[in-house]
């Protein structure tokens, strides 16, 4: 079973058979809630983000949960990070996430967390699983569950967010702030203002179609613009459902999830809080792994996705890792990725220096980096493929040991991603651009 069900309009995608339907998710809260009832737990809490389907779907999971005789706490729009962090906060048995992130309206998903506010365990996922195939009862009317609305849970969120910086004052910063007519549409703002900064706010009009609708992390042209035509310090972007963040830097240029990590990593240590290395995944630039190396700063990389980051950071009892997208992770501070947490570090890091974002993101120098998508035809393992695996060695070799060379297949297109990075971008196009050739002619 997968951690996240996405579906269109709530009636396209599946988890093995199960087509996502308002009865599926209803479903799926029912069989949650007999596998928490059975470990003798009773509150579950449900939040979401801005799209219009997040009304049905917090609905669905009520009367699920309700039938089997679960409470319901709802907390209405929030924030991912926001709910994962209530759910520990509230001593709640588990949350539920109503979201796409950085996905269109009309797509939407749903995910756990534990009581502690990280992803629950596979095997709780199996026994969800297995109860989605048995037919679903409802408790006696005695034994029924309640909903109940959680109505300070954003004051609770803001307050536990100024909490991680409680050194940090804002007075005389312009701050534009993007929340993709997202879930941080009335967070990120409150936040912010509390601590003393001038907001000018952008993408805080959610009318549940326009969610990262040519906005937020993910488009950051309008914050961009918005920073130039204000003359703000900085700009900050959030994506949908408020786990990753972006910002531009006072000369309009953005400043990303790799150079954002190797910031925090830096003022970390200089806080002596680093407490180990960082992770980040097989597409982080090779600068940070670079600048981190010239700083004697351990590094790994994981595979892409923040579950896998976490895994790193805990197997290595490290605390900060991310990814390309801004996806960051600062576990001193809270349990799972969150933008506006992660943001707030990297205002923590200019407060500290006297810097400016632009001066502190150039001791981070991004490498060149060309990726090319060959079409897969054929059900070839490149990785051990001796002839692709020569070939990619072979430009290794010619970039010697100032590049580096990734043969991805893709997990949602029939496509390897093919990609080149390196300090000298004309080499590193060059030989991006045979490396597939050789690729195409085998799997194609």
């Amino acid at each position: 079973m997968s951690r996240k069900y996405f579906g269109t309009d709530g009636i396209r995608g599946a988890v093995g058979t199960y087509p996502i339907t308002p009865e599926f998710v209803m479903k799926l809260g029912w069989a949650a809630g007999k596998v928490f009832a059975q470990q003798g737990k009773s509150k579950i809490l449900i939040g979401k983000d801005t799209r219009i389907s997040g009304y049905m779907f917090e609905s669905a999971l009520e009367a699920g949960l309700t039938a089997a005789g679960v409470d319901s706490g709802m907390l209405g729009p929030m924030p991912t990070p926001g709910i994962a962090y209530l759910t520990r906060t509230l001593h709640a048995d588990a949350g539920i996430v109503i979201s796409a992130s950085h996905n269109a309206y009309h797509d939407n998903g749903i995910k756990f967390f534990s009581a502690d506010g990280t992803k629950l365990d596979d095997a709780i996922e199996l026994e969800i699983e297995k109860y989605l195939d048995e037919p679903m009862t409802t408790a006696s009317s005695d034994k029924l569950g309640k909903a109940f609305r959680i109505n300070d849970a954003a004051g609770r969120y803001i307050e536990f967010c100024k909490s991680t910086v409680r050194r940090l004052k804002l007075k005389g910063r312009r701050i534009v702030l993007d929340c993709a007519h997202g879930a941080t549409y009335q967070i990120a703002p409150a936040v912010f203002k509390e601590l003393g900064a001038e907001i000018i706010a952008i993408g805080t009009s959610p009318d549940g179609l326009n969610i990262n609708k040519d906005i937020g992390s993910t488009s950051p042209k309008q914050l961009q613009q918005k920073v130039i035509e204000t003359r703000a310090d900085l700009g900050i972007g959030f994506d949908g459902d408020g786990d990753r963040v972006v910002m531009v830097d006072e000369k309009g240029e953005i400043v990303d999830g790799d150079e954002l990590l190797y910031i925090m990593a830096m003022h970390a240590r200089s806080r002596k809080r680093l407490g180990g290395g960082v992770v980040g995944t097989l597409m982080s630039n090779l600068g940070l792994e670079l600048a981190l190396k010239r700083e004697k700063i351990d590094f790994v990389r994981a595979n892409v996705g923040d579950r896998y980051v976490m895994q790193q950071l805990k197997e290595h009892n490290w605390r900060f890792g991310g990814e390309s997208s801004g996806h960051l992770l600062c576990l001193d501070s809270t349990s799972t990725g969150d933008g506006v947490v992660a943001a707030l570090q990297i205002m923590m890091a200019l407060q500290d220096s006297g810097k400016s974002l632009h001066e502190l993101k150039s001791g981070m120098v991004k490498c060149p980096q060309t990726m090319i998508n060959v079409r897969r035809n054929k059900d070839i393992d490149v990785a051990k493929d001796k002839t692709i695996q020569a070939a990619a060695a072979d430009v290794e070799a010619e970039l010697d040991g100032r590049g580096r060379v990734l043969l991805r297949p893709s997990g949602t297109e029939p496509v390897v991603r093919v990609m080149v990075e390196g300090e000298n971008g004309e080499l590193v196009a060059k030989k991006a651009l045979q490396l597939a050739e050789i690729v195409e002619n085998i799997i194609s």
